[in-house]
């Protein structure tokens, strides 16, 4: 491995030469790596909020069995990728960055001696993220880890399980009626990737599936004065509406039925600009408690002097600098720059950056094996779950109640398509057994608020702040890794369709207005004419 080093200031070579020394690196090629720890064992409350690895929320042996006379006719889904690596080289050079300024003035604790190794790893790993996995697009930060892969292999064969007289039938019927399995991404790799690893595992389950599967075209192209035309199966209006761009989606006619999508997507990203979202995400990290946290989780690491510096503003750390990683193979080299835009500038903000890796590394069990446990004591990983719940809340949670559905609006278009799909099973049009969506988490938390669903859309006036004590939203209900939507569609001999929804693979109520579409007191299924009436979906032409 090579690596190459530019920091925000100046260090010693001989503290450099001594940091890198405790790596087993040197500045010019190849030590060994030193073992990987065991990591321990996860408590049963951990908070790594949205980036808890994946579990189903209920047993499948207590589902709600369909009524009497009913019959699953198709089923539809939209996940979430699945575990991940860190997004980009952020977080983890910044705190690496501060490290090696605390190595050169001799100013880490036993337990901060350990911090530095640890943080290498987990770069390294994301580095060198997916290369060698068959079904990983292109290596790097970004990616599935084995656990993601894990994730949606497992949630593919319970999708069948759960519907297997339905699929049994779509088998047995392939060669004379066949009915599609329709998979659509956001078109990003690892979204793309879960697409295909899920799929992969159908297959592997039920091989007659292959020939059953479809990819649409993307919709469009757009812009109309300059196509960009999308891989088959993608579709970002549908699932990657929270970042719709100019250069490859805008809809100028207003007359478009993707037009409002768009324009939805606009008002989203001029929000995230928004001087009062700026100012609920400086107050989380302002409060008293996050610098006490801050400093209880940086004196472990850090002399008190150290910490001071940080804290008076004398020291700042952000990720900058060039590093280069080798796959032990030597034939996949990354080379990778910081772009300074992660800053540390307090003991909170480097404390929520220790955080942010402390959350990643258990997807990365088997790529990287480090245990950052030891770094985030349960007491402040609560804490700093709390600042990282905060500010997705404003950010594209549920936000705040003046700002009226600007962080959940743009996702009408979605919970159309989910109509639109059981109003083609309910004019008798069989043609498709399924449709499969592979997105992200900003996705999946406006989809959830515009759904209605109970312990999600809970806004707050612009005059308070969210907290754990006045409103019941987390990122680990909502959207852990994985997370999924589900509706089964059930159907009698009459032709009355029923539907029931699975969050998390968890039978959830629809919004509370709807509670009169429910087939009986109590049920998890709805009447489909009542449930579309009160979501007031019109069906598409």
């Amino acid at each position: 491995m090579e690596m190459s080093i530019q920091l925000s200031r100046s260090v010693p070579p001989a503290a450099l030469t001594l940091a890198l020394l405790m790596l087993g690196l040197t500045a010019y090629g190849g030590g060994g790596d030193t073992p990987a720890r065991a990591p321990a064992p996860a408590p049963a409350n951990f908070y790594y909020q949205t980036k808890t690895p994946y579990a189903p929320q209920q047993d499948a042996a207590t589902y709600e069995a369909p009524p009497a006379g009913y019959s699953t006719v198709y089923t539809e889904l939209m996940a979430r990728h699945g575990s991940r690596g860190l997004s980009s080289l952020k977080e983890d050079l910044a705190v690496y960055n501060m490290w090696l300024k605390a190595a050169s003035e001799g100013a880490l604790t036993d337990l901060g001696l350990k911090l530095g190794p640890d943080v290498l790893k987990l770069m390294k790993a994301n580095f060198l993220l997916g290369y060698g996995v068959s079904g990983i697009t292109t290596p790097g930060y970004g990616n599935e880890t084995q656990v993601g892969i894990d994730e949606h292999t497992a949630l593919a064969k319970r999708l069948l399980a759960r519907n297997k007289s339905l699929f049994d039938q779509v088998v047995a019927d392939a060669a004379t009626s066949p009915r599609k399995i329709e998979v659509v991404t956001s078109g990003v790799d690892r979204a793309v990737d879960s697409g295909a690893f899920f799929v992969k595992s159908l297959v592997a389950s039920q091989p007659k599936l292959n020939d059953l599967l479809v990819y649409p075209a993307a919709p469009g192209p757009y812009p109309v004065a300059a196509p960009v035309m999308q891989p088959a199966g993608t579709d970002r209006f549908l699932l990657y509406f929270h970042k719709l761009v100019a250069a490859t989606d805008l809809v100028s006619n207003a007359a478009d039925p993707l037009y409002q999508t768009y324009q939805d997507s606009q008002a989203f990203q001029k929000w995230l600009k928004d001087a009062d979202l700026a100012a609920k995400q400086a107050a989380i990290l302002a409060d008293p408690a996050a610098k006490t946290a801050g400093r209880a989780v940086l004196e472990r690491l850090f002399t008190k002097a150290f910490v001071d510096k940080i804290e008076s503003g004398a020291y700042s750390f952000a990720n900058t600098g060039t590093f280069t990683f080798t796959s032990a193979d030597g034939k996949f080299t990354n080379t990778l720059t910081g772009d300074g835009a992660t800053p540390i500038t307090s003991a909170a903000e480097a404390a929520s950056r220790i955080y942010e890796l402390y959350v990643i590394s258990p997807a990365m069990k088997a790529e990287a094996g480090t245990d950052f446990t030891p770094y985030m004591p349960l007491e402040h990983a609560k804490y700093f779950a709390f600042t990282q719940d905060a500010s997705d809340f404003y950010k594209m949670g549920p936000g705040i109640t003046e700002k009226g559905s600007v962080t959940w609006k743009m996702a009408q278009h979605l919970e159309d398509d989910f109509f639109n799909q059981v109003d083609a099973i309910a004019k008798g049009q069989l043609g498709r057994v399924a449709k499969l969506r592979f997105a992200h988490a900003e996705i999946v938390i406006p989809f959830a608020s515009k759904l209605g669903m109970k312990n999600v859309l809970a806004q707050v006036p612009l005059a308070s702040l969210y907290s754990y004590e006045n409103n019941p939203w987390r990122g680990d209900y909502v959207s852990p890794m994985a997370a999924n939507i589900q509706w089964d569609v059930v159907r009698n001999a009459s032709g009355a369709l029923l539907v029931k929804m699975l969050f998390n693979e968890k039978e959830t109520d629809f919004k509370a207005d709807c509670d009169g579409a429910r087939y009986a007191a109590g049920s998890h299924y709805y009447d489909y004419t009542k449930l579309k009436a009160c979501y007031g979906h019109t069906p598409a032409p």
